[in-house]
């Protein structure tokens, strides 16, 4: 029995092939060989990772050419074109054999090369009825580089111990030839010592398969064999064993080992050919899927690691997002999200998707990521970040083009400012469960240039949650994007009415998707507005002239009053005082004053004037320079920022417990 591939959904059944013409001498006709070859290749070079193109190899190769196969492979398999100055370790990888492990094969009814490409797929719904039905199912023995000895029924007079099929096939080698290992050496199942020199070595640097019986070839089947692989008396005399090394472009993968029972042919020098190119295909197989997985590890290490590792936690508003990766087949993308917390409690809301799926699409995104980072910190409006990020990523590369959508939400005013750039619109779910997809004007990409964009500002009061995503979430192969955002907008308006968790709704949203392989990855932010009760804000506008600050105490102690806080009063007077006085001297315009009460009093004093000031060390026959000095030993903890129209004085104390 041997295990048969099913040809998957979507991809073409292998070519079926006639029968060979039978030839008295058992040789295969040249015709029959190459179309052998074609359909086996083929199969080989479609598998994507490293385990599909050996599983592909294996049942190409048994029982159509041969009646076992054994895989070992270089442990670690090399990445790319650097050099390895260790030894090669080989450990069996999987096997497949044509026969019970007792070896009581089944002749075959054609002495010539076995049609059984096109036979494997047409049995395999029978093979699979089998096993459902609970008869026996194929036998294949697989070792991913696990240290596991695939299980071997002996025959009962056959010699016993770990060289026992070592002997049992040395013992058909003419005897200068036999140069079996050291009985001493210490043995791994499924595992061949490093490789440093020796037969097995010598094989492996030529690169050409060779008959298991040539001479000097003992060691190295000694050595291959030496886990037990084969059963004793499995191998009658004759070219039965066929050692084919896999070479990559620039290292040694391992090797494949193949073996024909007494009841068909030989192995012919025509035989060597077909086994050198099937270790060819192979070898590029192993060394496209180590790559390939190798990259896109590294790309999805990197996309992680420039995505946020936690979310903040402002007052007035709650967060939570979800990234889902692409189907394993296809590579990473550059889709991210960010929160990002501004300059009054205000919170800026990021969403975004570079072109394309490789490792540099991920790092595009990590370059516009800090960029929007930047461009958010100089408290911007929507349509100017985008402007900003537009120009930026142009120098990147007039071939780099991304969506971005870029939200700010003011918990205070209970407002929402929103830019597009070709991003998928934001659905907007109300406290009365309608969803509402936002009519923010669709901008050109980032990196197209010369677009204008536009900010639209709208109402968000408590209670209502904004949905942001990548496309990936509402296109696919069989729904554009316009139908795909309708269908999320239904869902949203049907299904999340009344789930209080953010968490459960990001999970209910992704829950919708469908079975079956995602082209794209996901990226998902939520934002459930709270806002500030108005009974909590103190809000002034203040001239700026020599008694400002004296206003400033006034109102501060009343609105402490009416808060139950006066025993923060005299400390807060004072910080508010210092701050207040220093805005005045660079000033212009106008000047705000506003108190926060959330689990901390916050102070904010806006002035127009974008000089930020620092903490000094004042002399002491210096008039000014202590009140940052105050600031910094009085409060929980402060700072200053620029913004568009000036910059933002602010510091925090802690409430006490009631």
């Amino acid at each position: 029995m041997t295990e048969h591939h099913t040809p998957q959904e979507g991809t073409a059944p292998p070519q079926v092939l006639l029968p060979p013409a039978v030839v008295t001498d058992g040789r295969v006709p040249q015709t029959d060989r190459l179309r052998y070859l074609d359909v086996a290749t083929r199969r080989i070079a479609r598998g994507m990772d490293l385990d599909e193109t050996l599983r592909e190899l294996r049942q190409a190769a048994v029982p159509a050419f041969a009646d076992a196969i054994f895989i070992h492979l270089d442990d670690p398999l090399p990445v790319g074109a650097e050099r390895s100055t260790g030894p090669v370790v080989l450990r069996l990888h999987s096997s497949e054999r044509a026969w019970p492990t007792a070896f009581h094969p089944t002749p075959p009814t054609d002495s010539a090369l076995a049609p059984a490409l096109d036979t494997a797929t047409a049995t395999a719904t029978a093979t699979n009825q089998a096993t459902d039905d609970g008869r026996s199912a194929p036998h294949t023995d697989t070792a991913p580089y696990a240290d596991s000895q695939p299980h071997i029924d002996s025959a009962p007079d056959a010699p016993k111990g770990p060289h026992a099929a070592t002997a049992a096939y040395a013992a058909q080698v003419p005897a200068a030839d036999r140069t079996p290992p050291p009985p001493a050496l210490p043995r791994i199942a499924g595992r061949v010592e490093p490789v440093g020199s020796g037969r097995l070595a010598e094989l492996l640097r030529d690169g050409r398969p060779a008959f298991g019986d040539a001479p000097g070839n003992a060691p190295a089947v000694a050595e291959l064999l030496a886990a037990g692989t084969v059963p004793p008396g499995a191998l009658p005399p004759g070219h039965r064993l066929i050692i084919a090394p896999l070479h990559g472009s620039h290292h040694v993968m391992g090797t494949v080992v193949l073996l024909r029972s007494a009841d068909r042919p030989v192995f012919t020098n025509d035989d060597l050919l077909v086994a050198s190119q099937l270790a060819t295909h192979t070898a590029l197989g192993v060394q496209k899927a180590v790559m390939y997985g190798h990259e896109a590890a590294v790309a999805d290490t990197l996309q992680h690691t420039m995505l946020p590792s936690s979310l903040p936690e402002p007052t007035g508003i709650r967060l939570a997002s979800r990234y889902l990766p692409a189907s394993k087949t296809a590579q990473v993308g550059g889709d991210w999200y960010d929160a990002i917390p501004l300059p009054g409690n205000r919170i800026a809301l990021i969403v975004g998707d570079v072109m394309g799926h490789s490792m540099t699409s991920a790092a595009i995104m990590g370059q516009l990521r800090t960029i929007v980072q930047t461009l958010a910190g100089l408290d911007l409006p929507p349509n100017e970040v985008l402007h900003h990020l537009d120009e930026q990523a142009q120098r990147l590369g007039s071939d780099h083009i991304a969506t971005c959508l870029y939200a700010i939400y003011d918990p205070i005013s209970h407002r929402l400012l929103m830019a597009n750039a070709g991003h998928p619109p934001a659905v907007l779910l109300h406290k009365d469960g309608r969803a509402e997809v936002l009519a923010v004007p669709p901008g050109a990409p980032i990196g197209v240039g010369g677009v204008v964009f536009e900010s639209v500002e709208m109402a968000a009061p408590p209670g209502t949650t904004l949905v942001l995503y990548t496309d990936g979430l509402v296109e696919s192969r069989d729904t554009d994007i316009g139908s795909g955002v309708e269908a999320l907008r239904v869902r949203l308006q049907t299904t999340a009415h009344g789930l209080s968790s953010l968490e459960v709704l990001c999970d209910h949203v992704l829950g919708t998707l469908g079975p079956g392989t995602r082209d794209d990855d996901i990226a998902l932010l939520t934002a459930r507005f709270d806002g500030f009760p108005p009974d909590s804000v103190g809000y002034w506008f203040l001239a700026p002239h020599p008694m400002t600050a004296g206003q400033a105490r006034r109102l501060t102690r009343r609105a402490l009053r009416r808060w139950g806080l006066d025993s923060l009063a005299d400390p807060t007077e004072l910080m508010v005082s210092e701050v207040v006085t220093n805005a005045v001297r660079f000033a212009s315009r106008p000047l705000s004053l506003r108190l926060l009460r959330t689990d901390v009093l916050r102070c904010e004093v806006t002035d127009d004037s974008p000089q930020v000031p620092r903490m000094r060390q004042a002399g002491s026959g210096d008039e000014s320079g202590r009140g940052l000095f105050l600031v910094n030993q009085l409060a929980l903890r402060w700072g200053a920022t620029r913004v568009s129209s000036g910059k933002v004085v602010w510091f925090e104390q802690k409430i006490p417990a009631k």
